[in-house]
């Protein structure tokens, strides 16, 4: 038989994947029960269920803070206390995630480099990308990171299906937002604005002024504004996005015409409108070329606009929708005072004394549904096809959302999933679930009895009709999960 390169990565980052859980040289135990042990709790301590009859400020921190607590996460958050915590999590890169990392090179197409990319089928890498979010957002140790590159993902929104987004939509998370998920709010902009995949979704690679009275393309401009910084809000006029349009035009990405790809983001002077521009009452001077994009994104990222709506975005996210405006307040100082410093603004938002007092408000979205569900059981998963499809048909699967606003945050949009989110309750409580199992006895028998299970995925002790319900059931896995409690966080 001949051994394909592809083939062999695949092999090779199987092999390796299986080395780092230790796997290899451990007899005939199943492969599922194996990769089970990292999530049943004893990385971080043992299991203790919520004593209270409302959320503790424990599990409210890990609930916010997390996809969702672990069996052993409560105990683990308890040693450490919240200041250690929050500490730990807002330094993701002192976070060891070495078996998660391995995870997500054992997935085809994502282990290929970029280059390779184009040699799969669309929907193979629409579903690989969905694959890793939902196996980072499982197993990753890195749980605050994990939830701002979600956050941000929607904050600049890319559909997988246009165009050649359908091959470099990945490359945006892994060149645009990983890199920038935790550090300098203007260097996450530049680099989005410069993403193959962004020039593709709005149109930026086709804003040129090639002639005198050219019209430059606005769509990214529009959307720059409206969206990613100022907010609809925010105070700036059409002429605002149609000078930051002439200051974007010339970027571009070059072809591999002999196989119809797209290669490497350039500045093309000869596309580009270098007069003197007028942004918010600030000027431009002529001649500036490339540097334009800077001097642009430099005004609208350190405009008191933008701090105001990203802090109103990530209060809603964190704290309660609508954002409580002191909170809000204090966030957007938070930014602005650290020149859009993303770390220093959570931790200003993870203080405040409304994210402390704001439990169980929160309406879960799909992903952050299934992936709670998934942590709250110690599921054993590939984050594969299976679940994918729950997520289409709850209506959140990743990198689909058509329009340029990404998913939205508030509750409304989602109460229409509640059906398919008992299907998927049921489903994952009886093992139907293609490449994702619950190992039911260890889940009992390491929580302690089915009040103490219950108590874990609620977040608090069930009242007694609750119990009463879920005993009667006969399914209390599913029973629990798709109870309106775990709805919440």
């Amino acid at each position: 038989m001949i051994t394909t390169r592809r083939s062999f990565i695949k092999g090779a980052s199987l092999f390796g994947t299986l080395a780092a859980f230790g796997v290899l040289g451990q007899g005939c135990r199943p492969l599922e029960e194996r990769l089970a042990d990292a999530v049943l709790g004893a990385e971080d301590g043992a299991f203790a269920p919520p004593d209270t009859p409302t959320v503790d400020a424990s599990t409210h921190a890990l609930q916010r803070l997390t996809f969702g607590p672990r069996i052993g996460d409560r105990t683990g958050f308890e040693t450490l206390g919240f200041s250690a915590f929050l500490a730990r999590q807002l330094q993701p890169e002192s976070i060891d995630d070495t078996r998660c990392s391995l995870r997500i090179a054992a997935i085809e197409p994502l282990s290929e480099p970029r280059g390779e990319h184009y040699e799969f089928d669309p929907e193979e890498m629409l579903l690989a990308i969905a694959q890793s979010r939902i196996v980072r957002a499982v197993h990753s140790r890195r749980q605050l990171f994990e939830l701002m590159v979600e956050f941000w993902t929607d904050h600049f929104n890319i559909v997988a299906s246009k165009g050649h987004c359908r091959w470099v939509r990945f490359a945006d998370e892994i060149e645009v937002i990983r890199p920038h998920a935790m550090g300098r709010f203007q260097d996450l902009v530049r680099a989005s604005a410069t993403s193959p995949a962004m020039l593709v979704y709005l149109d930026g690679h086709d804003n040129k002024v090639l002639h005198p009275g050219d019209r430059p393309n606005e769509n990214y401009a529009r959307e720059l504004l409206e969206l990613h910084t100022l907010g609809v809000d925010g105070g700036y006029t059409h002429r605002d996005v149609l000078e930051s349009a002439r200051c974007l035009s010339g970027w571009t990405y070059g072809h591999d015409f002999w196989r119809g790809r797209v290669s490497r983001v350039a500045f093309d002077p000869k596309r580009h409108d270098d007069g003197a521009k007028e942004v918010l009452g600030i000027t431009i001077p002529a001649g500036g070329g490339e540097a334009d994009l800077d001097r642009l994104l430099t005004i609208v990222c350190t405009h008191p606009s933008t701090a105001r709506s990203v802090a109103r975005r990530l209060c809603r996210a964190f704290i309660a929708d609508p954002a409580p405006p002191a909170a809000q307040s204090a966030v957007a100082e938070a930014f602005r005072s650290s020149d859009g410093d993303i770390r220093t603004t959570l931790r200003a938002l993870f203080e405040r004394e409304e994210f402390q007092a704001a439990r169980g408000n929160l309406f879960k979205r799909p992903f952050r549904f299934l992936v709670s569900a998934l942590r709250a059981t110690a599921a054993a998963t590939d984050g594969g096809l299976a679940l994918v499809s729950a997520l289409r048909r709850m209506g959140q699967a990743p990198s689909e959302y058509p329009t340029p606003d990404g998913y939205p945050l508030e509750a409304a949009p989602w109460i229409g999933s509640l059906y398919w989110r008992w299907n998927l309750a049921v489903a994952l409580s009886r093992g139907r679930l293609d490449g994702t199992r619950i190992d039911r006895e260890r889940l009992l028998k390491a929580t302690g009895s089915e009040d103490a299970l219950v108590a874990h995925c609620f977040g608090r002790q069930p009242t007694a009709d609750e119990m009463a319900i879920v005993q009667a059931s006969g399914d209390p896995i599913a029973v629990a999960l798709a109870g309106p409690a775990f709805q919440w966080h």
